[in-house]
């Protein structure tokens, strides 16, 4: 990659790191917010799910709109409303204003996913797009190696409100970075689309086979992974015994793995070609879900390494697949593929995490019950993907890069 190139895939990754940790470090707060607030599993879900549900609400929107604008620009106005619905969050003092504070910052978070996806897709090529989604992926387990353990670590130490103030702190600090170094991404306005054509071309989406098999594949991609992300916190501690204070080493150790691992998986799917790379990974993890939901008192070392694998199976999954996607639709409406790419991402995780709160309940010790149930439904999910990858190849050469 040009040094221009690896500069704004860096912030876009710095960006993502701030945007992941948001919606990551709700989830492993389960087992501190669950206790202080007498939530059910069902009534937590809801507190998460409210972010990717607001997310979708103002991803769908972002479908007609997207492409008439900058893409930094928009990103930067997505990206300022977002750190102050992180700021609300830190404030928030009991359930209902908690999911107030969320829909916030899903309401803006919702746009960023497709921006950034969208400027990588518009600024680097094709043939070093996997290396791209590599050093993009670096961000979400930045946010899994440095971010989570260290927010929760504040959290146990301190308070729980801590982690949302870093986050927004560390946002803040971001923006004139961006501002500075990353282009206006603006050669789709050249021959701008009006409205009227927007919405028919979002109707072609549905009528392009490549673009619907993209997003059944990404919707079950992302549905598969998040239905067991929500609870695994709360499960560690309350049902296989990892004492609260060591969690954060899950969350280390994971992300490191996923670290060298999305670095290494970008390469080889630019080598050897991303569904085959996409194929292997998926069928691994699967291994992995099934131990994780299944999981009895085990030794710490044992959880870590079981972690470690499921994390760098996991990324072995998102990085081909996500660059399968990009590849699915032109330049010219890319920004509204994306967005609606992103809807549907959205979509999936608050279904997913409706779902685990559905079919877990906990008991009086907040012990988390039918949770092997979920790895079972990602399973399911995942070889599906599998299944859907070969039809969107196939699909995928008849596209114009």
């Amino acid at each position: 990659m040009k040094r221009n190139e690896i500069i704004i895939v860096a912030l876009m990754a710095l960006l993502n790191f701030t945007h992941i940790l948001d919606f990551m470090i709700m989830m492993p707060l389960g087992n501190i917010l669950m206790p202080k607030w007498s939530l059910t599993t069902s009534e937590f879900a809801v507190i998460v799910s409210s972010y990717s549900l607001s997310a979708f609400v103002s991803s769908f929107c972002a479908i007609f709109f997207a492409d008439k604008f900058d893409r930094k620009k928009l990103l930067l106005f997505a990206y300022s409303g977002f750190l102050l619905g992180t700021f609300a969050c830190a404030f928030a003092f009991g359930t209902y204003s908690m999911i107030v504070a969320r829909i916030v910052t899903g309401i803006f978070g919702g746009l960023i996913s497709a921006q950034i996806l969208s400027i990588i897709a518009d600024v680097i090529p094709y043939e070093r797009r996997g290396r791209a989604m590599g050093m993009l992926m670096g961000g979400f387990a930045l946010a899994s190696v440095i971010g989570v353990p260290f927010g929760l670590y504040l959290a146990n130490t301190y308070d729980w409100h801590y982690p949302f103030l870093v986050v927004a702190i560390f946002g803040v600090l971001l923006l004139p970075f961006l501002f500075k170094f990353v282009p206006n991404v603006n050669s789709h306005l050249e021959n701008p689309i009006k409205l009227k054509e927007r919405i028919s071309n979002f109707y072609d989406i549905f009528s392009n086979k490549a673009q619907v098999t993209a997003l059944i594949f990404s919707f079950s991609l992302i549905t598969g992974h998040f239905i067991i992300v929500p609870l695994i916190n709360p499960y560690l501690v309350y049902n296989v015994g990892v004492p609260q204070e060591y969690t954060p080493l899950i969350y280390l150790v994971g992300g490191i793995c996923s670290l060298i691992s999305a670095q290494i998986i970008g390469k080889l799917a630019d080598s050897f070609g991303k569904r085959i790379v996409f194929v292997w990974a998926a069928l691994i993890s699967i291994v992995f879900v099934v131990l994780i939901t299944n999981m009895p008192h085990w030794q710490l070392f044992v959880v870590l390494g079981i972690f470690g694998f499921w994390f760098s199976s996991s990324t072995g999954r998102t990085v081909p697949g996500q660059a399968m996607i990009t590849q699915a639709v032109t330049s010219q409406t890319r920004g509204s593929f994306m967005s609606l790419n992103s809807c549907v991402q959205s979509l999936g995780t608050g279904f997913a995490s409706l779902l685990s709160g559905w079919i877990t309940y906990s008991d009086s010790k907040f012990a988390i019950h039918n949770y092997n149930y979920l790895g079972y439904i990602s399973v399911v999910l995942i070889l599906l993907c599998v299944m859907i990858s070969y039809r969107l190849e196939r699909k995928l050469q008849q596209v114009e890069i």
